[in-house]
């Protein structure tokens, strides 16, 4: 069975209005379109299966929208823009930042945009060197590694800390050249505080024009830690008892007085689902007797804020 597109395609072979060479590669390219398409469905749904994000998600699809169009219109001949992906991530540790940064590299991979879509991860210690000459290098050869995908820096504002005889400076010269160098090769994001990355890019007023694309990465509200744990606890096929959730909420609303900057993210969340397993497990073996619904459920005496 072929689509309609491979059909006319084999219409056109047949009345001998196309070589058959040409027909063959139009037919494979249309195939391989159909599965990128397929690819690129799944990966979107993998998106939006995130909890929270919602402005993150509506940025994606808009910059899916517009790579699309931009590629009908060079097809039709028409002026199309040229893509310019490097991103500013701002938002708290645990917010989603990292696993969004991939899912962006498979997604821009499957469209087209980059080559191979993977992500290379790198912070401050990475990038600036000890001497004259070091920091150039070693920023020159993770841009390489990430040519084709992503170019992911933690924390980059941490780049321009330090004094005079500090390299962070030369590491965002050799940055801002491998933009240029490599514009249409690799995707630079940039990541960290809300507050650290304005203050950054206010002492670097020509780095941030370079970054067309900026997204805020929202501390997830209670209700979405209590899924997001929902979620984590059902992927280990575990469950939580009424009780222990009552217990993960009390928790999570505490931390949240206590220490505003990390309890609305997800790490905070994995912690409490992983040493409650670690507890259940100390529990059942004492227990000696136990049955497949003790294998799964998470008591609230195995809910706990600390390690005993």
């Amino acid at each position: 069975m072929y689509d309609k597109e491979s059909s006319y395609v084999f219409e056109l072979l047949e009345e001998g209005k196309i070589p058959t060479e040409y027909a063959i590669q139009k037919m494979i390219q249309n195939k391989n379109d159909q599965e990128d398409e397929k690819d690129l469905e799944a990966l979107m749904k993998e998106l939006d299966s995130l909890i929270g994000l919602n402005k993150v998600k509506k940025l994606t699809k808009e910059l899916q929208a517009y790579i699309y169009i931009q590629k009908k219109r060079k097809e039709e001949g028409l002026t199309a823009n040229p893509l310019v992906l490097h991103m500013i991530f701002k938002g708290n540790p645990g917010t989603g930042k990292t696993t969004v940064a991939r899912l962006l590299g498979k997604i821009f991979a499957t469209m087209g945009v980059l080559e191979k879509g993977h992500m290379i991860e790198v912070e401050r210690a990475d990038l600036v060197g000890e001497y004259i000459g070091h920091t150039a290098v070693k920023v020159r050869d993770h841009i390489r590694k990430a040519l084709g995908g992503i170019l992911f820096i933690d924390e980059a504002y941490s780049l321009a800390r330090g004094g005079e005889k500090d390299f962070g400076k030369e590491a965002v010269d050799a940055l801002v050249k491998g933009m240029e160098d490599h514009k249409d090769d690799f995707i630079l994001i940039l990541a960290g505080y809300k507050e650290e990355m304005d203050r950054f890019l206010k002492v670097n007023p020509g780095l941030k024009s370079r970054f067309p694309i900026h997204i805020d990465f929202p501390d997830y509200t209670l209700e979405e830690l209590l899924q997001i744990g929902e979620i984590m606890v059902q992927k280990r096929q575990y469950e939580l008892s009424m009780p222990s959730k009552a217990k993960i909420s009390k928790i999570i609303s505490q931390k949240r007085i206590e220490d505003s900057l990390n309890s609305g993210n997800a790490r905070l969340v994995r912690n409490i689902v992983e040493r409650a397993i670690r507890k259940q497990a100390v529990r059942l073996k004492k227990s000696k007797t136990f049955s497949k619904e003790d294998l799964m459920i998470l008591k609230r005496e195995d809910i706990t804020e600390e390690d005993d």
